[in-house]
């Protein structure tokens, strides 16, 4: 039975499905893949669908659109959901329903993206793990964990390795918390995008293209990111040569960049370690393309970086002009480095006492490098600092205990 007929028929049988919530477990063997989907399709608000120990092949996406349910296995390395054989480049799981909780199972080898969340308020992703098994591929999905257009989303406790964009990306949504997760030979570890109030904090980001990036992207149906708190992570040795396929907007990032903001408004970067990421440990620049959307503002603004641990770092960095750079900056570049390109008198980029940050100086996008006037970024008192509340709502944290 194809994919359309089964739909049809589940559903036709869907006024006999009991109302009282109800456990589904999905044992791993001939016929999973099958079972899932069909439990996928027939659960009712509340249901939790439980994975089994053991590996479930998959030859097409998995969707969900209930409210309510949970998918659930054993562990990350446990229950297993293998779409190395799929059909198509869709994602492995869609869901487009609010108050789902994802947790404790894997998604490996998806030929789209690994879990795409659309408008589902409420998402949970917890102790997840998306992974390309053979190593850093332009062919590999872009997004690992992606929910978008949403309001209220939690991913913690989550690994992601090899997506050819960004290894978790949360993009149009607010009220976001990011937290606890591992993400690695990725092009950008944890992306933020056109998104507010998130807050992204305790993630390890290491051996990325980019660890931690923060845009905001012109002709989106959601504009004017910002509000975004980057709180302690451990963001290093992100040294992976670029991969994203051509004509991807990540595929502009530098190999050695530890930190991204790009034409975003209010970026809070504090108490994060920073160590041997190559071009520099915190970039802030403008965006750089043309575009033709009168609601875009290209500028960074009301970034602000206080005090972090910033170890080795901007020794090989990934510029135009990287030799004249280098001789300038005394054979590295500074921890926090930011183009100049600004909005009216805006400062763009703040930084605390004791902290080395440096301006370009540069005017308008697509200037050269070799008309860079570098210096000192102006100070900015601890006490004058004030940010909003940021994060998830406290009870989908709480669903987790």
């Amino acid at each position: 039975m194809n994919r359309l007929a089964l739909v049809a028929a589940l559903l036709a049988s869907a006024a006999a499905a009991p109302l009282a919530a109800e456990t589904h477990r999905i044992e791993a063997g001939e016929g999973a893949a099958q079972r899932l989907q069909e439990a996928l399709i027939l659960a009712q608000p509340g249901d939790v669908i439980e994975l089994g120990e053991g590996r479930i092949t998959l030859t097409d996406g998995l969707s969900l659109d209930v409210d309510g349910v949970t998918l659930r296995g054993q562990g990350m390395d446990k229950s297993i959901l293998d779409f190395t054989s799929q059909e198509g480049s869709g994602e492995g799981l869609l869901v487009t329903s609010d108050e789902v909780t994802l947790r404790d199972f894997a998604v490996e080898n998806p030929k789209g993206d690994g879990i795409k969340s659309k408008g589902a308020d409420g998402i949970v992703y917890s102790g997840i793990r998306v992974e390309w098994t053979g190593g850093p591929k332009a062919t590999n999905g872009a997004y690992g964990i992606y929910p978008v257009e949403s309001t209220g989303v939690l991913v913690t406790n989550s690994k992601v390795s090899g997506a050819s964009d960004a290894g978790i990306y949360v993009g149009q949504s607010r009220d976001i918390t990011v937290s606890e997760n591992i993400v690695s030979f990725n092009v950008a570890g944890i992306e933020i995008e056109n998104s507010r109030n998130a807050l992204v904090f305790s993630n390890i980001a290491s051996r990325n293209t980019g660890g931690l990036l923060v845009f905001d992207l012109p002709g989106l149906p959601v504009m004017g990111g910002g509000n975004v708190i980057l709180r302690g992570n451990l963001v290093a040795d992100n040294d992976t040569p670029n991969f994203a396929p051509p004509g991807n907007i990540v595929a502009s990032v530098r190999r050695g960049t530890g930190v991204l903001v790009m034409a975003n408004d209010g970026v809070l970067i504090e108490d994060n370690a920073f160590d041997n990421n190559p071009t520099a440990h915190i970039m802030v620049i403008a965006y750089l393309q043309p575009f033709d959307d009168p609601r875009y503002n290209p500028h960074a603004r009301n970034v602000i970086v206080g005090d972090n641990a910033f170890g080795r770092g901007g020794d090989d960095p990934q510029l135009d002009g990287k030799e004249a750079l280098l001789e300038a900056f005394g054979g590295a570049l500074p921890p926090v480095l930011w183009d100049g390109i600004k909005q009216d008198d805006d400062t763009g980029l703040r930084i605390a006492e004791g902290v080395e940050g440096w301006t370009l100086n540069l005017s308008k996008p697509g200037q050269s490098m070799a008309e860079a006037r570098p210096g000192p970024l102006m100070l900015t008192p601890l006490e004058s600092w004030e940010f909003p509340e940021v994060g998830a709502p406290a009870e989908l944290e709480a669903r987790l205990k």
